[in-house]
């Protein structure tokens, strides 16, 4: 009889590759085998998750097809491959194996939320994990921001020093349960806690999350330890809360995110579309900006006033619901959950723009010293610091603004595969990049590389990466400013590893990075519209159309440039502006205009020689700016573009200026705009015209280099502003082309890496002409 059914088993051996470890991978094939009365093991290994399974052959097929219909939601399979063998020991049973190491080809998976089965468990007073503040499952809750290494097991993340007791060791060998092979399984007995501190740093008596919300409704600051590191938290329906954060961190008018209960308490306040809701309740819980409801400025006063979008977010973690859940009374269950919630609580990195966030506990008793008048926070450490992401709703999905927590380092599929790359990116909004045979392996938002604890953060992001995937690059791809420390350690690594690096021009990388994204190869038209970047002679080149053909990339087209006094501030528009008048025969106006502002009869005689030149796309929407008084000086970067913008969407659609350009031996020429908005005295009118007119002008001047029916890349921070990339789309299509954009990745600089690296990928395959090897 038994022989009888040996021979009558059907047996496989199958490797599944991708996001397949930390996500609750395993119980799922458990699950499955079970199911299907498979025998046989599964088990976490360097390559990803190995199964031998043994059954009746339609069994074995339908468990390898169910594989991938299936999967969990945090996972994702790039490959399976099988191969028929013969078990070496006929099991009786289905077991999952502990994980065996070796090189490391895997990913680690990406954190999301607390999932409802969890919440339910959380709210249930009857539980033992009743309000604790690190229940998850295998389906959710961190996994990049605690892991130290791979293979994904406890004993590699920063659960480690937390042995767990008999109870959870029983969930976790328990077979069906949520918990079953739970690495981060933890409760109240054995888990980690959490902790109220003073601002002095000493423990307050009492619940912590009771004492933490005493402090937001006395109208105080609270700093809170999430999953990637620290935040700052406050109520948002105070303006005297929301003033005094501003006055201690110093964030003048910079509009903060908001967090709210649900979808449902953020219909009072912002507008939310047809899939909007869905985009806020992700599991990877990105920040979205959303347009605002008459009545947001006076219900949220001081945190984004002026501008109109409104930054949100939902609760990711069992801690944020553990607040609003103590601001409910304490609700039994999750019906709550599904109600309106008052509570609204701003929700921002406890560091400045410069820094890294902060994710050990002394170090934000250290540096938040003065600023918050508590801390909630708990004995876990934080592996990985992680950056929350923040999108917007755009055409087809997402549209990244900062691509972190959530998303990264999710492998990004190239076309081709090739040896291992790294790429450092630039300095503003910097990520890296590593690639491994056909993958790109972006890393979550780093910032600006012009404080010390940044470039810091920046080399601890590259050292992690390659642990992670366990590669050795065998080239650099860096920025051709050597100025900026990504730069300057790319090729002291190329030094000290004795490969070559590779200067790929920006604008270059940001092309390329649509076409790693979208897997495109062969010859490309594409626009680039960044704020700035260095041109070869020295100017700020930022608004061009290029041809690129792998390593091999030519300016066919610039916008005629503007032509600023030396010194010119990037932070003051009316400079810009000034500037503007001067070139269209209107300098005389400048004394005038400007005589409010320090330096006016300075910058108009400075103006008479101007020694820098910018086709920068940042520097015409500066311009515009103080042309229309919206803002003569800024108080954080980018502010321009977003009250420009927001005027231009308040407005609604108008013609654009029928003579508003001038193209000319292929360069496109805006001067008439100016000429003309410089007499408008509407500034919502003339903001709408700027960008009808901008959007209109740009698409002619791109239909003189593309045949109809053709597709045009489109990139640079610029696409960024939804009333231009809109307006440019449309003008596209009505010409027969097709803009393709940015997706998966933000179109600033936080996809210069990944462009770096598919550049360099075509000079190591031998692909067209040599770049700028250093």
């Amino acid at each position: 009889m038994q022989a009888t059914n040996i021979l009558n088993t059907f047996s496989q051996r199958i490797r599944v590759c991708g996001i397949v470890q930390g996500v609750g991978f395993r119980p799922f094939v458990w699950r499955l085998a079970k199911e299907l009365d498979l025998k046989g093991w599964v088990r976490n290994d360097a390559h990803g998750v190995e199964i031998e399974v043994s059954g009746a052959e339609d069994q074995v097929n339908n468990l390898v097809e169910r594989l991938r219909l299936e999967l969990p939601e945090a996972a994702r399979i790039d490959s399976i491959s099988i191969r028929e063998t013969t078990l070496q020991c006929f099991a009786e049973d289905f077991f999952i194996l502990n994980s065996r190491g070796g090189r490391s080809l895997p990913m680690i998976g990406h954190d999301t939320a607390v999932c409802r089965d969890c919440l339910a468990e959380l709210f249930d007073s009857e539980n033992r994990r009743w309000r604790y503040a690190f229940s998850y499952c295998t389906n959710c809750g961190p996994r990049y921001t605690i892991s130290r290494g791979l293979p994904y097991a406890r004993e590699r993340t920063s659960f480690k020093p937390f042995i767990p007791c008999g109870k959870c060791q029983n969930e976790y060998r328990r077979s069906g349960g949520r918990h079953f092979q739970n690495e981060a399984v933890a409760c109240p007995r054995c888990g980690p806690k959490i902790a109220m501190l003073d601002a002095e740093g000493r423990t307050v008596a009492g619940d912590p999350v009771e004492q933490a919300l005493a402090i937001l409704r006395q109208g105080k600051i609270l700093a809170i330890k999430g999953q990637g590191g620290f935040y700052l938290s406050c109520d948002a329906t105070s303006a005297k809360a929301v003033a005094l954060l501003r006055t201690r961190k110093h964030y003048n008018e910079k509009p903060l995110p908001v967090m709210l209960a649900n979808t449902l308490s953020a219909r009072a306040l912002v507008y939310l579309g047809v899939g909007e809701p869905g985009l806020l309740a992700m599991p990877e819980r990105p920040i979205i900006l959303l347009k605002k409801r008459a009545g947001c400025d006076e219900a949220l006063p001081g945190v984004s006033e002026g501008f109109v979008w409104q930054s949100i977010m939902l609760p990711s973690t069992p801690l944020h619901y553990m607040l609003f859940h103590e601001a409910a009374g304490q609700p039994h269950g999750v019906a709550w959950l599904d109600l309106p919630q008052e509570m609204a609580l701003v929700m921002t990195g406890a560091s400045s723009d410069s820094e890294p966030l902060l994710i050990s506990n002394d170090d934000a008793l250290r540096h938040l010293s003065g600023v918050v008048d508590g801390f909630l926070v708990h004995d876990q450490e934080i592996a990985v610091r992680c950056d929350s992401s923040v999108a917007r709703s755009g055409m087809g999905g997402l549209q990244f603004i900062r691509r972190a927590r959530g998303y990264a380092p999710r492998a990004i599929r190239l076309l081709r595969s090739g040896p291992p790359i790294l790429a450092v990116g630039g300095r503003c909004k910097n990520t890296v990049c590593v690639t491994r045979g056909d993958e790109a392996f972006v890393s979550p938002h780093i910032g600006d590389l012009d404080h010390a604890s940044v470039c810091t953060y920046f080399e601890e992001t590259i050292n992690n990466l390659i642990r992670f995937l366990e590669v050795k690059p065998a080239l650099v791809a860096h920025d051709p400013d050597g100025d900026i420390h990504a730069t300057r350690f790319a090729l002291d690594y190329a030094r000290q590893k004795g490969i070559p690096a590779l200067a790929v021009p920006r604008h270059h990388a940001h092309v390329a990075a649509v076409l790693a994204e979208h897997q495109i190869d062969g010859p490309v038209t594409a626009l680039s519209l960044d704020g700035d970047g260095i041109d070869a002679v020295g100017g700020l080149w930022g608004g061009a159309l290029l041809r690129v053909d792998g390593v091999d990339v030519e300016s066919i087209g610039h916008m005629i440039p503007l032509y600023l006094a030396s010194g010119i501030g990037a932070k003051e528009p009316w400079q810009v502006a000034a500037a503007v008048l001067h070139q269209i025969g209107k300098g005389h106006e400048i004394e005038q205009r400007f005589h409010a502002q320090q330096g006016a009869t300075a910058v108009a005689q400075q103006l008479e020689n101007p020694t820098v030149r910018a086709s920068s796309s940042g520097c015409y929407v500066n311009a515009m700016a103080g042309l229309l008084g919206i803002k003569p000086i800024l108080a954080f970067e980018g502010q321009a573009v977003r009250l420009l913008e927001g005027l231009a969407e308040q407005h609604g659609d108008v013609a654009p200026l029928a003579d508003g350009w001038i193209i000319a031996d292929g360069n496109l020429s805006l001067l008439p705009m100016f000429s003309i908005l410089a007499e408008e005295k509407d500034a919502y009118r003339g903001a709408a015209l700027f960008h009808s007119t901008l959007a209109a002008a740009l698409a002619e001047w791109i239909s003189l280099f593309s045949p109809t029916g053709g597709t045009i890349i489109g990139t640079g921070s610029c696409l960024l502003n939804s009333v231009l990339a809109r307006g440019l789309r449309a003008n596209l299509n009505v010409r027969g082309l097709h803009l393709i954009e940015s997706r998966r990745l933000p179109p600033n600089d936080g996809s210069l890496a990944i462009g770096q690296a598919w550049v360099a990928q075509h000079y190591l395959l031998g692909d067209g002409p040599r770049g700028q090897e250093n």
